[in-house]
């Protein structure tokens, strides 16, 4: 019985279509193909036409993001596959469009390529919205470095003595710069009293009157910044919003030692509120990126150095494993400084950030609760735990209830 599949090498301009019978063997394939357009009206003649081929599959190639109008314009009709285009190369000098499309079909029929994880379409919208965050978030750290740079040549210490130049005190001095006040004294009385430095210091780190021309640039880089703020927190909102069905397993993730409500958005939006693509926790690691590597040769493994993965997940779980690291009474804690003599920081959080992803992928795939297996922790630590938690979730417009173990001390069982 024939099962037809369809081969799409993406281009932004073009699409080469090659359809054939994927139940005859690769040297027996006969392929029809076919160019179209990118516009709309083409990809509409696209589907027509595979329909009227009676294509069942469709795989084509991740070729920057000009393959999801193809993808938008057939999910539903067709069984569709992203893979990743190094799986596909072509031997040297023997390189066409339709020789790639119909390599696709005949690698993907013998289960040669390696396929992308592509989630249904409202998660894809909300891994859009939390990847932007992250986006901006390092646009912030950015500005944060050229204001620092540009405070330097204006020969103003301010970073030496304030913890965060975008705290409340440092943006208070730094507007005031920016709207012309020159005078020491007067900047170092807009400094908090809780700063750790005396007014004395506070005043000689900033100098008299500054150029012009670099008071507007400063004037340039505040508004930037709160234009940053103010699209960061927009873009949370949002993502809370579109996450209102998934808040249970946002507040199950919570609970996880090292992972707040950011890192639990992130994660849900990457893997989904129940992990359902990935049948084993080693998968799921495999995919992010925190699993030992392999590159055997002559019976010897040469590197075990990890794969490339998930850069945002594994940037999230990363931070977490780092925070719940420093959990007191976590047995995060205990593996990590169970490892740290041994394979030196780097590592053992690199570690421990493992073990968080197999901890993840469990509350998440089997819907459950994480357990501590720590050491005993005092009713009043975890009282503040459970109330730090209840705040975040209704900050973020959720109504999800903490229960035992958090609220339960004498619960110290394992997850």
């Amino acid at each position: 019985m024939s099962y037809m599949i369809a081969g799409i090498d993406v281009h932004k301009r073009v699409l080469m279509v090659a359809v054939a019978d994927a139940s005859l063997s690769p040297d027996d394939m006969e392929f029809h193909c076919r160019q179209f357009g990118t516009t709309e009206k083409e990809l509409q003649h696209l589907a027509a036409w595979l329909q009227q081929c009676g294509a069942r599959e469709a795989v084509m190639e991740s070729t920057a993001q000009y393959w999801r109008p193809v993808w938008l314009a057939l999910e539903g009709l067709f069984t569709l596959y992203l893979a990743q285009a190094w799986s596909n190369r072509a031997p040297k000098g023997r390189k066409t469009d339709f020789k790639d499309a119909q390599r696709l079909v005949r690698r993907h029929a013998v289960r040669e390529l390696t396929l992308s994880f592509v989630p249904e379409a409202q998660q894809r919208q909300v891994r859009t919205l939390t990847r932007r965050r992250v986006q901006l978030v390092h646009d912030r750290v950015r500005l944060q470095n050229q204001l620092e740079a540009l405070l330097e040549e204006m020969r103003i210490k301010l970073s030496s003595l304030v913890t965060d130049l975008f705290g409340v005190s440092a943006r208070r001095i730094l507007t005031a710069l920016s709207q012309g006040v020159s005078d020491p004294e007067a900047l170092a009385e807009l400094g908090d009293a809780r700063l750790q430095c005396t007014r004395e210091q506070l005043r000689d780190a900033l100098p008299g009157p500054i150029p012009e021309l670099s008071r507007q640039l400063l004037v340039l880089l505040l508004e930037q910044l709160t234009l940053l703020d103010r699209q960061i927190e927009r873009l949370f909102q949002l993502a809370a919003s579109a996450m209102q069905e998934w808040q249970a397993a946002i507040g199950r993730l919570m609970e996880i030692p090292g992972i707040q409500m950011l890192a639990a958005q992130q994660i849900v939006a990457e893997a989904g509120p129940d992990a359902a693509a990935f049948p084993s926790a080693a998968q799921f690691t495999s995919w992010i990126g925190l699993c030992p590597g392999t590159n055997e040769s002559a019976g010897e493994n040469h590197s075990s150095r990890c794969p490339k993965g998930n850069r945002y997940l594994r940037r999230s779980l990363c931070q977490a494993a780092q925070a719940a690291a420093r959990t007191k009474n976590s047995r995060f804690q205990a593996l990590f400084r169970r490892l740290l003599p041994r394979l030196g920081f780097a590592k053992a959080i690199w570690a421990v950030a493992r073990h968080v992803a197999i901890v993840v992928w469990l509350v998440l795939h089997n819907a459950v609760r994480y357990q501590e297996r720590g050491g005993l922790s005092t009713p009043q630590a975890i009282k503040r735990r459970t109330q730090y938690l209840l705040k975040s979730l209704r900050e973020a417009g959720y109504t999800v209830e903490i229960r035992s173990p958090l609220t339960a001390p004498s619960v110290q069982s394992g997850a």
